[in-house]
């Protein structure tokens, strides 16, 4: 068990890329930086190795929904390793504004534009429905809301995925933006992220409450915490 001491209390704050008001720009650089700290520090695979059973066992043609898709990483990378496995795979990648959607159009298969908390989907629309590194972004009534709209859209399989707060994890990212050249904005919101993430009971106690699932809740290397159900 890790010592309490390394476990900071749970923040808020004001990330800057949050603002729906950001700079394009920025913002599509910045989730860059975001991309490339998945492939490196673990996020992207904490998605694969929730999605890799299902795919495995998967006939014929199946969708996936991304919730806050980015730069449409976990989307791409989704594909590739349902390819691998011999699924075929669509995806969908959804954004809350119109250039970050753009942005991810060359990785997802399609991006669209909508509000998580209000998916602009039927119920059971997607096979699979996965967030990566967005939950933490919000209150956690809020937070409930959209993992209420996640399991109503999903037909097979919700995948969450995010950060694991601790303080070695804030130290090892402020570190490595350093060394990656990430642009200051990512790094300010990359510890701030950290800081608003969940520990393993967390995270399972508000899925719990939000869709009355019992979720299988995993710690993941890098730093990372993975909740998965299905929903048939």
């Amino acid at each position: 068990m890790m010592h309490v001491g390394l476990v900071p209390r749970r923040r808020r704050g004001v990330e800057l890329l949050d603002d729906p008001a950001a700079d394009a720009m920025l913002a599509t650089r910045s989730l860059r930086d975001v991309a490339l700290a998945n492939r490196l520090f673990g996020g992207t695979s904490a998605v694969l190795s929730s999605l890799a059973p299902l795919l495995r066992d998967a006939a014929g043609a199946i969708t996936l929904l991304d919730v806050g898709t980015g730069a449409g990483d976990i989307p791409e990378r989704s594909r590739a390793l349902a390819a691998r496995l011999g699924a075929r795979l669509t995806t969908v990648g959804l954004e809350r504004t119109l250039p970050v959607a753009r942005a991810a159009r060359a990785r997802a298969d399609v991006t669209c534009v909508g509000d998580a908390m209000r998916l602009p989907f039927r119920d059971r629309a997607f096979d699979i429905v996965t967030c990566s590194q967005v939950l933490h972004h919000f209150t956690d009534p809020d937070a409930a809301l959209v993992l209420r709209e996640m399991h109503r859209v999903a037909a097979r399989l919700v995948v969450v995925a995010d950060l694991r707060r601790s303080w070695p994890a804030a130290a090892g990212i402020w570190a490595a933006s350093f060394a990656l050249g990430f642009h200051p904005v990512s790094r300010h919101d990359g510890v701030l992220s950290v800081l608003r993430g969940y520990r393993r009971t967390e995270l399972a106690a508000l899925v719990a409450s939000a869709v009355d699932v019992t979720p299988v809740v995993r710690d993941r290397p890098g730093f990372r915490v993975t909740a998965t159900w299905r929903t048939a």
